[in-house]
């Protein structure tokens, strides 16, 4: 099976014998020696001397852990969105009492700075910006350094972005840019399990942090910095994705982080490419597709779920179908994490047999 979502990525062999792994004691020293490797490595690939943690939790449990730490009730927050996952990140501040101002583009658009200059010039006051980085679902990657120079020009707000498909694939310059919270999550292009997600915490952050009373007990980041000082986890990880994520952690790292980033947009420049061979149109303009999925529009009298299926079915190829409002509408094929040319090639020649199936 050519697994081409966007995530849970597929997993090479040595990261799956890795997760039948024994058990390890997760308070003893081989566990410490592996949490402080795993996170030089996670401040490494993320570009940061803030702090960061690992959480047994999806990325959205990275996310909540991002609003929960750092806002109040009340606090005013500009959510920036391009598609479900934006979505949900203004859902999330709302869910605890924020004041969510929603800035939402139409679906295959990234977001613009200026705007975001305008609106936080017109009301001032915004304790925090929540936005995605890559937006899976439209396949889009905001221009998150240019956003970040608008919100410190225009205000004091926090901002926390929604790296969960973009981490270890799309550079982010988390403290040239000014990024406080980056939340990711392992099972996407760090290639491992799902399972534990990752943040980091900037100073901004934790000054933020005294003053928050939104309600927290298993995301309260202090937990998770004070158990860290002795090597240790303040809860019972998911010790197989644990496994997994450092080995894979690593790999990155020998490989070198930037050669990474390289690989992913040469991944994602074969995919337009091919996409564009067959005919078949980006849903978002090529200058901010995403490097982690590629989203195309379904031709006119073909149906998406029908493609998707059969893709699958006949070929052994698992596509990303349309989520919400573009369910039927697009495909996505994912290409992040280990994924090589064949990989492409292949998702590729399934859908050029399939469409060329349906129309006959």
């Amino acid at each position: 099976m050519n697994l081409r979502i966007p995530g849970p990525v597929p997993l090479p062999d040595e990261v799956l014998e890795l997760v039948g792994s024994q058990m390890i004691d997760h308070r003893g020293p081989e566990f410490a020696v592996m949490l402080d490797r795993m996170t030089r490595n996670l401040k490494a690939i993320l570009a940061t001397a803030a702090d960061a943690f690992f959480l047994t939790s999806s990325g959205t449990g990275a996310m909540e852990a991002g609003v929960v730490n750092t806002l109040s009730p009340g606090d005013r927050v500009l959510s920036i969105s391009i598609g479900v996952f934006g979505d949900r990140y203004g859902l999330i501040a709302e869910a605890y009492g924020a004041e969510v101002t929603r800035l939402k583009y139409a679906l295959g658009q990234a977001a613009d700075p200026d705007d975001v200059r305008r609106i936080l010039r017109d009301a001032p006051g915004c304790a925090a910006v929540v936005l995605t980085h890559s937006e899976s679902s439209t396949g889009v990657a905001n221009p998150l350094e240019a956003i970040a120079r608008a919100v410190h020009d225009e205000s004091d707000a926090l901002i926390l972005v929604d790296a969960v498909s973009s981490a270890a694939a799309i550079p982010i310059a988390t403290d040239a840019w000014g990024i406080d919270v980056v939340a990711t999550a392992a099972q996407k292009a760090w290639v491992a399990p799902p399972g534990i997600a990752m943040i980091s915490f900037s100073d901004r952050a934790w000054k933020a942090y005294e003053a928050a009373k939104m309600p927290r007990f298993y995301f309260d980041v202090a937990q998770y910095r004070q158990y860290l000082q002795i090597g240790q986890p303040p809860f019972t990880p998911c010790l197989p994705a644990i496994y997994a994520l450092d080995h894979s952690m690593q790999a990155i790292v020998d490989e070198g982080i930037e050669a990474a980033f390289a690989r992913h947009h040469e991944r994602a420049e074969q995919a337009r490419d091919g996409v564009a061979a067959l005919g078949l149109e980006l849903l978002p303009e090529r200058s901010v597709a995403s490097d982690t999925v590629t989203a195309v529009k379904v031709p006119q009298g073909i149906d998406g779920r029908e493609l998707v299926r059969r893709v699958r079915e006949e070929h052994g190829v698992v596509l990303g179908g349309g989520q919400q409002a573009l369910a039927g509408r697009i495909f996505r094929i994912g290409h992040m994490g280990w994924v090589e040319r064949h990989h492409i090639d292949g998702a590729l020649r399934a859908v050029a047999k399939t469409l060329a199936a349906m129309r006959s």
